[in-house]
């Protein structure tokens, strides 16, 4: 189970550092562009941006999480990938909807929920994989 919690703790940090990243980085664009004023200016303008840290930092934290995941034993990566993928896609377009004020479509509101149905359709039909140890 330590392995399933630590899978769905790195989809979340995976789906939030890319929202935190396209939200400063909207800031970032209105100022000019990342790299406007060269790599430089462009390295300081992340460092010195709460969000876009948040969001490298939530990758660096996503990536250790999915790590422990990937080391159980009876946790496949053939449901913990799409878990990951699928289920961000989920997350980032239901949050950028609400959050960013990105506007979906009914055909890609349908995309979305028949991908949650796969992942969920992988994840639930495959044995072992939940519940893994």
């Amino acid at each position: 189970m330590k392995y399933v919690i630590a899978l769905i703790v790195a989809l979340v940090l995976n789906a939030g550092a890319n929202l935190m990243m396209k939200a400063g980085m909207v800031k970032v664009q209105e100022g000019g562009g990342l790299l406007s004023n060269g790599l430089f200016a462009g390295v300081l303008t992340i460092l010195t941006s709460p969000i876009l840290l948040a969001g490298l930092i939530s990758f660096a934290l996503n990536a250790a999480c999915y790590m422990f995941a990937l080391q159980s034993p009876t946790l496949k990566i053939s449901v913990a990938y799409p878990a990951m993928v699928g289920g961000g896609y989920v997350i980032i377009a239901t949050v950028a909807y609400f959050w960013l004020g990105e506007r979906l479509t009914v055909g890609q509101w349908v995309g979305v929920a028949l991908v949650l149905s796969g992942v969920m359709t992988i994840a639930l039909r495959t044995p072992t994989a939940v519940g893994a140890s």
